[in-house]
């Protein structure tokens, strides 16, 4: 049955960003409006604007300096197909200022994907930290860290109040290491009754799962994150070079 897609707010700002770039209205160097500016513009919410900008970013599209605002690049080499990478947005995800509702922060035995992805003994302690993220005002998806107890609480990450910082910096400072690389695995699998009603979907409906390794520069794994989204309304795309 055809349908009529819509996309997220988000992602409307980027297309119209680029597509000024393109046309040289915004050209290499040019400082673009502000966050504030921009909200006002498009009539979202601010925080819709930093994710915007965040992937913009992210892409190659323009540069930000501390204190002065975005400034255009122009259009990257691999432009136009490469979507977000689901590991980079969460590592770099402050939940002070994203949109989201902490849903829990406990110690648990570790699940044995988890275990797994942490590279320690199933059922060892380990702390979850779950939100539930919003989308235009809709449920959008469940992102769930997951640490070793110690680095947890050194870090507060126990603590069940929204985190200032990512939680890249958050761990980076903590353990003295620098996160390197992200081992990402995808999956279609039916939903679990937590995810039913937090995501508010049927219990037909198929949930597309991102388990995320978060690793140091010699392979050990720091912590892991695992993504839960509907699968009817999200899509993953990516590309790299052939040669």
């Amino acid at each position: 049955m055809a349908y009529e897609y819509t996309p997220p707010k988000y992602a409307q700002v980027i297309a119209e960003l680029q597509r000024r770039i393109e046309s040289g209205e915004y050209p290499p160097g040019s400082l673009l409006p502000s966050e504030n500016q921009l909200s006002s513009e498009f009539a979202i919410a601010r925080p819709t604007v930093v994710r915007a900008l965040r992937v913009l970013r992210q892409e190659g599209w323009i540069d930000t300096q501390q204190g002065k605002g975005s400034f255009v690049r122009g259009r990257p080499a691999l432009s136009g197909s490469a979507a977000e990478r689901p590991g980079l947005v969460e590592l770099d995800r402050d939940e002070s200022r994203d949109q989201g509702t902490l849903i829990s922060a406990e110690t648990i035995p570790a699940p044995a994907r988890i275990a797994s992805l942490l590279g320690i003994a199933a059922d060892s302690g380990v702390l979850r930290r779950r939100r539930l993220l919003h989308r235009d005002g809709e449920p959008s998806e469940i992102v769930t860290w997951w640490l070793p107890v110690p680095l947890a609480e050194e870090a507060g990450l126990d603590a069940p109040e929204p985190v200032r910082g990512s939680v890249r910096s958050v761990a980076e400072r903590t353990t003295g290491k620098r996160i390197d690389h992200v081992a990402e695995h995808v999956v279609a699998r039916q939903a679990a009754p937590h995810e039913l009603e937090l995501l508010g979907i049927s219990p037909a409906a198929p949930v597309l799962a991102v388990y995320l390794s978060v690793r140091d520069a010699t392979g050990q794994p720091m912590l892991a994150i695992d993504l839960a989204m509907p699968g009817d309304l999200h899509e993953l795309e990516d590309a790299y070079p052939a040669g």
